[in-house]
């Protein structure tokens, strides 16, 4: 068994969750202006990314760019790591690997904790993925207790790289956010990805002011 084995309701089973519905969980988080660079790699990349429909070209094309840009934004302070095995307890099924993982720590070699937001990566069906997404969090959580960094806040996101939907943890309850971000409001949706990191922007601007960022307490 591992994290793509997990449905919704097989997680929160499992696990003894709580699952919570709520509404704009972001919706107190300042928009981001968004670069040219980013809107120019995204004019190019949308249309060949959604041609090709794959969550490979999607997570290629739109995230990776979009995840590098927030990173940038925020001064380099967190980490991003694509595509590597995240195993913490396999026992409970949590293991395999992650489409995108951000820690709250600029090593680049070493994914150190404390992680702050998982990135799963869907061709079309963002419900499908919120199980997926569930457990990986779960390990996230487990991950930063075992090494002694016990946050309290663990973030996610299911994304077809267009529209994207907020996942929050809290000890035992599962926020879903039921609207979706939409990547034809990047500033929105960049804000949200920022913000979940746990490092605070001080700019309304992705032109990025770098120097006012600091984490938040």
């Amino acid at each position: 068994m591992s994290y793509s084995d997990f449905t919704l309701d097989r997680v929160r089973k499992t696990f003894g969750l709580t699952i919570s519905d709520k509404t704009d969980i972001f919706a107190s988080v300042h928009e981001v202006e968004c670069p040219p660079f980013l809107a120019e790699v995204l004019r190019e990349n949308v249309p060949l990314a959604l041609a090709s429909n794959t969550e490979k070209s999607r997570s290629e094309m739109i995230i990776a760019p979009i995840l590098i840009a927030v990173r940038k934004y925020l001064n380099n302070q967190i980490s991003l790591f694509s595509g590597i095995d995240f195993t913490v307890d396999s026992a409970q099924g949590l293991n395999g690997n992650c489409d995108f993982i951000i820690s709250r720590s600029p090593e680049l070699l070493i994914l150190n904790a404390p992680v702050v937001t998982i990135v799963e990566a869907k061709k079309e069906n963002i419900n499908a993925g919120l199980g997926q997404c569930v457990a990986e969090m779960l390990a996230a959580k487990l991950f930063n207790e075992r090494e002694g960094n016990n946050i309290q806040t663990i973030y996610g996101t299911v994304t077809t790289g267009t529209n994207w939907k907020f996942l929050k943890l809290i000890e035992q309850v599962i926020e879903i956010d039921l609207s979706e971000y939409y990547i034809n409001d990047i500033a929105r949706c960049s804000a949200a990805i920022a913000r979940s990191s746990g490092v605070k922007y001080l700019t309304p601007s992705l032109s990025y002011q770098y120097k006012q960022s600091r984490v938040i307490p």
